[in-house]
């Protein structure tokens, strides 16, 4: 029996500043992993790709997208940049809890909790990539 070697893959989209942007994420993302045969990460990844979506489109006014890649089988990175330079403080540990009260700050602690490894990279011509990565949990 041959075995068959599963390649490397990446994917870009660039988003506008319109609040439908998160949806079509959702639906890119949906589409990617149906291809690839990674339907089991639909559900976290969406999660996890509409806060840093939603995050981008709220907090920075420049461009932004979405990255996907699959860099072993079974697996997702994903990664959301924009052309703000400011890293969340929760990238560089778990987020704090929020408070009952508070409106927000919720959803990046739901992203350090649904992904297997997380962080930020500051990217060369400005601005930065938040990703994680997805799948490698039994």
């Amino acid at each position: 029996m041959a075995t068959t070697v599963s390649p490397s893959w990446a994917y870009a989209l660039r988003l506008p500043q319109d609040p439908r942007a998160p949806g079509v994420a959702r639906q890119v993302l949906r589409a990617v992993l149906g291809a690839h045969r990674l339907g089991a990460l639909v559900d976290t990844a969406e999660l996890v790709a509409s806060e840093l979506v939603t995050n981008a489109l709220r907090h920075t006014d420049g461009p932004y997208g979405l990255r996907l890649a699959g860099p072993e089988r079974g697996r997702l990175r994903l990664g959301v940049w924009d052309a703000s330079p400011e890293v969340p403080a929760p990238f560089a540990g778990l987020p704090r809890r929020a408070a009952p009260d508070d409106e927000g700050g919720r959803g990046l602690r739901i992203v350090a909790v649904c992904a297997d490894t997380w962080g930020a990279t500051a990217l060369p011509q400005g601005g930065k990539l938040l990703w994680v990565e997805l799948g490698g949990r039994a």
